[in-house]
């Protein structure tokens, strides 16, 4: 494997990364609005980047699994998945009601850091099925979302969250892009 295609494929899985932590951005922009103290905020990154490696490690175990049992079927599928979670995103960011507040300790940290690792779940499931690289994704969606959520937090305790939709939908739709790659590779 030549060292373009392998930066090719980092440059990727980051940008994907940055797709997928701006859900988590967005939502922290309104919760930096919360007063809270520094420590707080650093566990809340520290909680919701745990999350966005736990979540893709699972999806990508089960797209493995599935890209073994079922071969180019499953590659199809990922697209699909993709395509149907950057649309969801972008129609639920629109569209949707606002979130209800929950707040950001104990089982309301919990709950926040897995919704907001949810769609990392389904991108992870198809990556698995692309066969991506394991140690690389996980470490990268970790840390770019643990960082976006730091930069959410501190930002939303001095703007007013203007930024919130158009964050999400610019996330939807890299993740739309990508699955449309999956579906017609180029």
């Amino acid at each position: 494997m030549d060292i373009q295609h392998v930066i090719g494929e980092l440059m990727t899985l980051i940008i994907m990364a940055f797709a997928l932590g701006l859900d988590a951005f967005s939502i922290s922009l309104g919760m930096g609005m919360i007063s809270m103290r520094l420590r707080q905020m650093f566990y809340i990154g520290i909680v919701i980047g745990i999350f966005h490696v736990i979540m893709p490690l699972l999806g990508m175990a089960i797209g493995r699994f599935l890209s073994e049992q079922f071969g180019s079927i499953s590659t199809i599928a990922g697209g699909l998945l993709l395509l149907g979670l950057g649309f969801h995103i972008i129609y639920s960011s629109l569209f949707g009601e606002e979130d209800s507040k929950i707040a950001p300790t104990g089982f309301g940290l919990i709950l926040f850091s897995l919704s907001v690792s949810l769609d990392s779940f389904s991108v992870g499931l198809s990556l698995g099925i692309y066969g991506a690289r394991t140690v690389a994704t996980v470490v990268i969606f970790g840390a770019v979302s643990m960082f976006l959520t730091w930069a959410g937090l501190l930002l939303g305790n001095h703007v007013k969250t203007w930024l919130g939709t158009y964050g999400e939908v610019l996330g939807g739709s890299i993740l739309v892009g990508f699955g449309l790659k999956l579906l017609f590779p180029f």
